[in-house]
């Protein structure tokens, strides 16, 4: 499945993505991982965010 996904997202002239993968804080005070697939132009806005 995810060979197919990975195969449509790179046709030409389609939206490039970049996995952004994050740490946050949970409220034991350990942390969780988030990953999120987003388009390359919104990477900034993703990463500056807080949860």
């Amino acid at each position: 499945m995810a060979k197919k996904v990975v195969a449509t997202l790179k046709q030409p002239g389609g939206a490039k993505f970049a996995k952004v993968i994050r740490a946050v804080k949970n409220d034991k005070g350990g942390y969780v991982y988030r990953e999120e697939m987003v388009p390359e132009a919104e990477v900034k806005n993703v990463l500056s965010k807080k949860d």
